[in-house]
Parts: structure tokens; C-alpha cells; sequence
């Protein structure tokens, strides 16, 4: 789903997660942040990507990661670019940004390693992450210490790794970013 605005303020890029799809509930909740605030935006949808099992078990991540990286080559062509994404599509989120130029970078549930993929890195823009206490899957520890590496804004939360208590406190959170930006 895209939603070019004649006059946008910028571009945001929302990237679901594993086993999900751009119809997800967290990265619609973005969708209908960036949209208030006069952003544009798209969805891009990786699930032939996560469907390729015998790449690997989260499926092809660096395909994943092209995809992501050749769509914001192409908005920030046009002009500012916000990326953001829930778990392995904030991680393929902060390893684009590495490779085009954006304005800030909302993250939640990163995974701060993804087996023989890059450590997660990110460039230096306004981040803010958001992560859950109790993540099933990626350790908070790992993601207070990445964040607080990079002075990024990091709001924890008493939830698991699909933040399903935390959605309206996700967007309040991407909110403060794009003012910010």
C-alpha cells in the first residue's frame, strides 16, 4: 500500500517482520502515524521472501535487505526518507540505512544478530527503538546495550516480542521521531 502525498513532509518505508505482511497491526499503526503527520508511505510486502525456507529458516535476508534498499534509493531520489520496521524488518531496516541516505530510523524488537548476516548496524540518524522486557526471541540486554552504544531513544515495555500490548505506545513512539526529524 502506498500513499504518495503531492506535498509530503517526506517518506517513511515500514517493514514488517518475519511471518508477516504489510497488513500487519504494528506497521499499520505506523502507517496511520506517518499519514497524520503529512508523511507518505509504503509497505513493502517480503513474504515471498520469508517463504524461501531452504535459504534459511527466516528466509532470504539478503534478498530482503535489496529489495529494502532499492526502494529507499529510489524515495530518497525524491526526498527525505524515514525508514521503519518490527524485528527482522527493523533489521534489514538499519543495515539499509548503511547504504542510503535517510533521515531517521524507528525500530522494533530488533534482532541484534542474524546467523551469518552483519551484526546489526545502523548509520548515525535520530533512532529510536522499541523493545519488549520479556522478547521471547532477542534478549533485552543485547538491544539496551545497542541502543545506548548509539545514544538512540529506547522505550522498554512489559510485553513479548510482537509487542501486542504495546502498539499504541509504538506509534506514540514513532510519532516523537518524525517530530523530530
Amino acid at each position: 500500500m502506498n500513499h504518495d502525498l503531492p506535498d509530503s513532509t517526506g517518506h517513511c518505508i515500514l517493514s514488517h517482520g518475519f511471518e508477516s505482511g504489510p497488513e500487519a497491526t504494528k506497521v499499520t499503526a505506523l502507517a496511520e502515524v506517518a499519514t497524520r503527520l503529512g508523511w507518505s508511505h509504503e509497505r513493502p510486502d517480503y513474504t515471498d521472501l520469508d517463504a524461501k525456507s531452504d535459504i534459511s529458516r527466516v528466509g532470504d535476508v539478503p534478498a530482503r535487505l535489496q529489495r529494502l534498499i532499492a526502494l529507499a534509493a529510489s524515495a530518497a531520489a525524491r526526498g527525505p526518507v524515514v525508514l521503519a520496521g518490527s524485528s527482522l524488518g527493523a533489521y534489514v531496516s538499519a543495515l539499509a540505512s548503511l547504504h542510503v541516505p535517510v533521515k531517521g530510523l524507528f525500530m522494533m524488537v530488533p534482532p541484534t544478530s542474524m546467523g551469518p548476516m552483519p551484526a546489526l548496524d545502523a548509520a548515525d540518524v535520530p533512532t529510536s527503538v522499541v523493545h519488549a522486557w520479556h522478547d521471547e526471541l532477542i534478549p533485552a540486554a543485547e538491544v539496551i546495550a545497542w541502543a545506548g552504544a548509539r545514544s538512540a531513544s529506547l522505550l522498554l515495555v512489559n510485553d513479548g516480542h510482537r509487542l501486542n500490548d504495546h502498539v499504541a505506545e509504538s506509534a506514540v513512539a514513532f510519532e516523537a521521531l518524525l517530530r523530530r526529524i
